[in-house]
């Protein structure tokens, strides 16, 4: 098992075209997701017709690429058959097959090229001008989660992917609302996290390379500041959920929380409920009062936040 050297432009993409439609998303994610219907550009909208809000759109669609140009030189060289054979099996189940969709799959040079634009275009609006950040809280990802390998090991590493996350015996099991269960080929695995995701971990099967393991970050792309927090705690976690979590080194009540950071009420417990799921918190209710601490893996987080790159001011 590998971590990914960086992180994916068309699969980043491929997720923000999900969100985009979903009906229902994370309150962290909907003021983003507002913005981006509000901006996404007409020479986009033919992805619509091949990426759900399930995100689980055609395999040629979402190369795993350090760069964007990279990932659209991967897609257009996708040999025929595949593209085909991903069209014709997926399209019907989860999108229909336009006339549009016919065409990409028969090679037509002209619905190649709408695919192109469709791509860049969606590029510049959704995922371009986040980059900086997209790549900050990456880094800083990468880092926790390799620390937590080497001193909890793969398995602990791998169960705190998601909130829910298990072993049973050799089987590592996540909440979802279907029913899917995923073989591997004997490959390999390659770790990808992604800030433009909040659900379950989403394998990518490869019959002849690493399969991949997409992930939710531990914060949600929105949770990074906009002016790209120098802070390498803030960069994984978000400037609020980290300062959080620094105050629960020592115990402390949802009230004190929200008093010491000036937030609302409200606002300490989702917080704290984040890092509860993430195991980065413990939760105990005595009488009236909920208090919190740190696990060992938060207090080791906090330890290793020496360790994390520093993000360069924009």
């Amino acid at each position: 098992m590998t971590f990914a050297p960086a992180p994916a432009p068309l699969i980043d993409l491929e997720f923000a075209v999900a969100l985009v439609q979903r009906r229902q998303v994370p309150p962290v994610l909907s003021r983003w997701q507002h913005r981006a219907r509000q901006s996404l550009p007409r020479d986009a909208l033919p992805l619509l017709s091949l990426i759900p809000p399930t995100a689980l759109g055609p395999m040629f669609l979402d190369p795993l690429s350090q760069g964007f140009e990279d990932g659209l030189d991967a897609v257009r060289a996708a040999p025929a058959e595949l593209v085909r054979g991903h069209l014709r099996r997926q399209c019907p189940a989860r999108r229909p097959l336009t006339p549009w969709v016919r065409a990409l799959a028969d090679q037509d040079g002209e619905a190649w090229r709408v695919l192109e634009r469709a791509l860049r275009a969606a590029h510049n609006s959704l995922v371009g001008p986040s980059w900086s950040r997209v790549r900050s809280n990456f880094d800083a990802e990468r880092v926790w989660r390799t620390r937590l390998m080497a001193q909890h090991g793969i398995r602990t590493a791998l169960a705190s992917l998601a909130p829910g996350g298990r072993w049973e015996g050799t089987t590592l099991i996540f909440d979802c609302q279907e029913d899917v269960q995923v073989m591997l080929r004997g490959h390999g695995v390659v770790l990808l996290p992604s800030g433009f995701w909040a659900e379950r971990p989403i394998v990518a099967v490869h019959d002849h390379a690493p399969s991949i393991l997409i992930y939710p970050s531990a914060a949600p792309l929105p949770l990074v500041d906009e002016r790209t927090d120098t802070e390498p705690l803030g960069a994984l976690l978000g400037r609020t959920r980290a300062a959080v979590l620094e105050l629960l080194a020592r115990q402390h009540t949802t009230t004190d929380v929200a008093q010491a950071l000036e937030i609302s009420k409200p606002s300490a417990s989702q917080h704290a409920k984040a890092l509860r799921e993430a195991r980065l918190i413990t939760t105990q209710r005595v009488g009236k009062a909920v208090w919190h601490a740190c696990t060992p893996l938060g207090m080791d987080l906090l330890a290793a936040a020496t360790d994390l790159p520093s993000t360069p001011t924009a």
